[in-house]
């Protein structure tokens, strides 16, 4: 067995599409009405269209996943970040863990959980 995707909720396609593109340099593989297919794996649902799937309502910032991104150039990366149109709502600034790797979390303009971190020395 192989995992294909993840798949994101969000609000608004248009913002969400154009937040991964310039942020992540994220390209669009296959549109059909609501339910977007990116490069990486990462499928954007209209929140509505997955709300009615699951018949429940959707908890934005619930911090129970998150999407994993590695990025060398990590200071490039939040800079990046803090130049860019969107508003981020950061869960930690850049930081260092004790084992040497940096990181930043925050979430992306529908309350999705992102961290980006320098890859891992193995």
């Amino acid at each position: 067995m192989k995992l294909k995707n993840v798949l994101i909720a969000v609000n608004d396609m248009e913002r969400a599409i154009k937040f991964y593109k310039e942020i992540f340099g994220l390209q669009v593989i296959l549109d059909q009405d609501g339910n977007v297919i990116m490069s990486e794996g990462l499928v954007l649902q209209d929140a509505k269209i997955w709300s009615g799937f699951l018949d429940k309502k959707l908890v934005p910032k619930n911090n129970m996943t998150e999407l994993y991104f590695e990025e060398p150039d990590i200071e490039g990366f939040v800079n990046k970040l803090e130049e860019s149109d969107f508003e981020i709502e950061y869960v930690n600034e850049l930081m260092e863990h004790s084992w040497g790797q940096k990181v930043v979390r925050f979430y992306d303009p529908d309350g999705n959980l992102i961290e980006v971190g320098t890859p891992v020395r193995t």
